[in-house]
């Protein structure tokens, strides 16, 4: 069960989160949930989670892995923040987890109250829908939280228009 959401109280606002991974249908999450955020007066999570890897090697090994790791996804959500200000005009939350994405998204959840809505987008690879949205679709992954899911054949003017 999710703690009660404190966006409806004096001083909090309801925030939309999208996942980044790099993927181009993240692009799209992050458009929609910006634009969301913007025109309800609400705030913009974005959520990278580098995920459980193969860091238990040689401890020198691991360390350098893990802040390669760091290091990449540090820079992603720098040029992705950056593009949320240029395009959208809102100043987002960067959030920089290791672990499991199911998990580390309803951790943040859970952590950050103010959390309202959960962004997806649907890839159009012939692999599917990709991961968290297959992992929704099929009962894998529930979140304590609604999911928008866009297609994956909204253009950025669409979104604009849904928002």
């Amino acid at each position: 069960m999710v703690s009660k959401r404190l966006s409806s109280l004096e001083g909090h606002r309801r925030k939309f989160m999208a996942v980044i991974d790099g993927t181009p249908e993240c692009e799209r999450a992050v458009h929609y949930a910006g634009r969301r955020a913007k025109n309800s007066n609400g705030g913009l999570v974005l959520l990278f989670v580098i995920p459980e890897g193969d860091f238990q090697q040689w401890l020198g090994v691991e360390a350098i892995m893990r802040a390669e790791a760091r290091e990449e996804a540090e820079a992603i959500m720098a040029r992705t923040a950056q593009k949320v200000r240029e395009t959208i005009g809102t100043d987002p939350e960067v959030v920089i987890r290791e672990g499991n994405a199911t998990e580390q998204i309803n951790a943040l959840v859970e952590e950050d109250r103010d959390i309202a809505i959960l962004v997806l987008a649907a890839a159009s690879a012939k692999e599917g829908p990709g991961p968290l949205v297959s992992a929704i679709a099929g009962r894998g992954a529930v979140f304590p939280i609604p999911v928008t899911v866009l297609p994956d054949s909204l253009t950025d003017e669409e979104i604009d228009a849904l928002c």
